[in-house]
């Protein structure tokens, strides 16, 4: 039994865990990094066609995003996740593909004029979609057998809609071992979702520490502070432009705006517009809608009772094409425009700040967390000036940060999550910025009396001794994020070495074939 700390290693994005236990291999979670690459991860031990399955704690890109690249370079097992998670990964994944290829051809478009070499994207929407068919979904609370020697169970995080923490027990000769993930633990009194469920047991804890070393601020009343952000940009004449995740925040902003505007907390702009604008958070607002049953809180569920939808209300505008897209930025009203990506890193928010952070009279507004070397936290940081799409922009606009709705949990909601669970043997902290985890950890150590590590990427863990087979973690040094085209390109060669691996078989005629094949291939590029 064998677990390697692959991504999310001092690092908040990557997610990424690969166990080998009872004769298989797998992972916990496959993430995309975003930002900047502080630190480099080590590949994953074997190439995507021998792993046997997928373990998905919640559809957060950060957590999934790989997912279409490992099914592209072999990968035919099930992705295991609650059935919220897979309805969310249908489009999420597909969104993602869109944005990679959008994006490639994008900077192949102005490459070629330069004389740049073209790149291709990380993964296709045909990866995406093969993806999508791996996904078996589960119910929270039942404990299922995933392989002989191997059960999982899902409870609720309380983090996304379908969010998980998983507990995994193993039992191999005679040895049984059980490792609960925690996933993304979620904030308490967090509109429409559940409060995260507790676990009690377990012999291995791996957990997050987002907001390791920090307390939510939360405003007493977070509708009427939204209000007061709304009011004083319309009173100015501008706009509100708020980056959010098209899942989970977006719709719990809808929620907030529903209650503003039913109370009539904003004075003197009529029914104010509201733009959603985000393909993918459209979607994801109707398969909220459609877990409702089985994810929303009691709160919300008084709404649905009554024949109410708790996230839409008038006013609300839903925009899909591009041209109604680009429509929003030609209307002088004051308005709210709510678009994605979160942390600005990619995606049509991007086009609002370019026609908005430059106006004295708007206001961008963030409501989540910006990771380290994003352009959202750049502007929570104070930046003058931002680069978007080739041309500088003066910050003019106001920049607001309303805390409060944060999916994670604080110092405090980490503390009561690994509390719960009795005398484990050892807690691994990853998930948070290299310092954030670093103090999460010796804040566990210190304060709780727990055996707890921060590993660095690479980490191997013996799951029957408890010890770690490489003792000193090496810290991997920090260097630049290597191009998607190349990152394509060294998924090609391990599983070309795989096929290489298992031709042993074959007769010498096909060996013989496959060789000059190869070496045709190597004379093409030695050119």
């Amino acid at each position: 039994m064998k677990t390697t700390f692959i991504g999310a290693a001092h690092e908040v994005t990557g997610s990424c865990t690969y166990i080998e236990a009872c004769g298989k291999r797998f992972l916990v979670d496959f993430g995309m990094e975003q930002g900047f690459d502080s630190f480099e991860n080590e590949q994953i031990p074997t190439s995507p066609g021998k792993i046997d399955f997928v373990l998905l704690t919640h559809a957060h890109i950060d957590h999934s995003g790989l997912l279409p690249l490992l099914y592209a370079g072999g990968f035919s097992g099930g992705i295991h996740c609650t059935e919220a998670s897979c309805n969310l990964c249908g489009i999420m994944l597909r969104d993602s593909a869109h944005i990679q290829e959008f994006e490639a051809e994008w900077r192949n478009r102005k490459g070629r004029r330069k004389g740049q070499e073209e790149i291709e994207p990380l993964y296709t929407m045909e990866d995406a979609e093969g993806a999508a068919k791996r996904f078996v979904p589960h119910k929270y609370g039942e404990i299922c057998e995933i392989s002989e020697g191997i059960k999982v169970r899902f409870s609720d995080a309380g983090h996304l809609l379908g969010s998980a923490s998983i507990e995994i027990w193993l039992e191999e000769n005679g040895v049984s071992r059980k490792i609960v993930f925690s996933g993304d633990i979620g904030n308490t009194d967090q509109p429409l979702i559940r409060d995260p469920q507790y676990l009690d047991s377990a012999d291995y804890v791996v957990m997050e520490s987002t907001y390791g070393t920090r307390y939510h601020d939360r405003p007493t009343d977070y509708a009427a502070a939204l209000a007061e952000i709304i009011q004083t940009a319309f009173d100015r004449g501008g706009n509100v432009v708020i980056p959010a995740f098209a899942v989970g925040r977006t719709q719990e902003l809808l929620y907030f705006i529903r209650h503003i505007k039913d109370e009539g907390l904003v004075k003197g702009h009529g029914d104010f517009p509201v733009y959603v604008d985000s393909p993918l958070a459209i979607e994801a607002t109707g398969i909220f809608n459609k877990n409702k049953d089985s994810c929303f809180d009691e709160e919300a569920m008084k709404f649905v009772s009554q024949g109410k939808n708790p996230i839409t209300f008038s006013g609300l505008h839903l925009t899909t094409t591009s041209d109604e897209s680009r429509a929003i930025n030609f209307d002088s009203a004051p308005k709210v425009i709510i678009s994605a990506s979160g942390m600005c890193e990619a995606g049509r928010i991007k086009h609002h700040l370019k026609h908005n952070l430059w106006r004295k009279e708007c206001t961008v507004l963030f409501v989540g967390y910006q990771a380290a070397n994003t352009l959202g936290r750049s502007l929570c940081e104070g930046a003058s000036k931002v680069r978007l799409f080739g041309e500088e922009i003066t910050v003019k606009a106001e920049i607001k940060i309303l805390p409060g709705i944060s999916g994670h949990a604080d110092l405090g909601g980490l503390d009561r999550w690994i509390s719960h669970i009795k005398e484990p043997d050892k807690v691994f902290v990853v998930h948070g910025e290299d310092a954030v985890s670093e103090a999460f950890t010796r804040h566990l150590r210190e304060d709780f009396g727990l055996d707890a590590y921060c590993p660095y990427s690479g980490a191997e863990l013996d799951m029957v001794t408890g010890e770690f087979v490489n003792a000193e973690p090496k810290l991997i040094v920090k260097k630049p994020k290597p191009s998607t085209a190349y990152q394509r390109l060294s998924a090609a060669l391990e599983r070309l070495s795989a096929v290489v691996q298992s031709s042993k078989g074959l007769t010498n005629k096909e060996l013989g074939k496959m060789t000059d094949t190869i070496n045709n291939l190597c004379s093409k590029w030695e050119q």
